[in-house]
């Protein structure tokens, strides 16, 4: 219980000091949901400690709650800060990083491989945050519509000092495997579905080689 009060804790204070930046104008549209997109991913590594020994399904409650909360979110304009003015498909992708948060935090407790799974959700927040940020701050070759080549050169930079953070220097071939994966999945992703096919493909690689 404590574990659950710490995590729902942690997400809503994320989405409040980005919906208080973003009302005195510190962060503009794009970078409250920036903040919000980086800042969750961070949960992980709370839940690697206070679900540490306990059910391994306890771990999959809040995502699972937000899965509900972000559609809400979504269909209602509950949050301004975490949603975009104009209603795409893409603009799903807070709903889908919840179901991505619920099903790999499902499996990797259960199978207590939460490192593989604190790699997929990192480089889903950071990784494909930082490119977002980078990829409109600067002017570079458009590879495909919104994606650049500074914003891939990002997340593949990001996913390796994370996988370098999560992982041995021996794994350098591993790491490296990983970030060009995950550089090119969210190159080849359309806008607001990176948010599935990132941490996916990032976390099945993960088990698959190690």
């Amino acid at each position: 219980m404590i574990g659950l009060a710490l995590s729902y804790g942690f997400v809503f204070t994320v989405i409040a000091l980005s919906a208080v930046l973003h009302n005195r104008k510190v962060l503009n549209d794009e970078g409250a949901r920036k903040f919000i997109h980086i800042g969750v991913a961070n949960w992980w590594l709370l839940a690697m400690v206070v679900f540490a020994g306990e059910p391994f399904w306890m771990a999959a409650i809040p995502p699972a709650t937000f899965i509900v909360l972000n559609y809400l979110s979504y269909r209602y304009h509950l949050v301004r800060a975490m949603e975009r003015e104009t209603k795409t498909t893409g603009d799903l992708g807070t709903v889908y990083y919840a179901i991505s948060l619920f099903i790999i935090a499902f499996f990797a407790f259960y199978f207590d491989i939460t490192r593989i799974g604190a790699l997929a959700i990192l480089i889903m927040g950071y990784g494909d945050g930082f490119a977002a940020i980078v990829g409109k701050a600067v002017n570079s070759t458009l590879l495909r519509p919104g994606k650049t080549v500074a914003g891939t050169v990002t997340m593949v930079t990001v996913s390796l000092i994370i996988g370098v953070v999560l992982f041995p220097p021996t794994a350098w071939v591993f790491i490296v495997l990983i970030a060009l994966a995950a550089g090119l999945v969210e190159l080849l992703t359309p806008r607001g579905f990176d948010n599935v096919t990132v941490p996916f493909a990032v976390f099945m690689m993960g088990v698959l080689l190690l």
